[in-house]
């Protein structure tokens, strides 16, 4: 396995069974993996891959949870 964060295109192609973005793109939201659409490249993290196929809760983070703050 990879130590790199993101997946790289190669392993992007592999997970989804599409080459082009915008397959990708729709793949990945069909199955809740948070990803980003950078012009015509997806970034994806690793451990949000890792956490679906482990069948736990991916969840990405948009900062700080402040309601969590007492």
């Amino acid at each position: 396995m990879s130590d790199r964060e993101f997946l790289a295109a190669t392993e992007l192609r592999d997970l989804t069974g599409f080459a082009r973005a915008a397959e990708q793109d729709g793949w990945l939201t069909d199955r809740g993996i948070p990803h980003k659409r950078d012009g015509k490249r997806l970034i994806v993290c690793r451990r949000h891959v890792i956490a679906w196929v482990e069948g736990r809760p991916v969840v990405s983070s948009n900062g700080p949870n402040w309601s969590a703050v007492a």
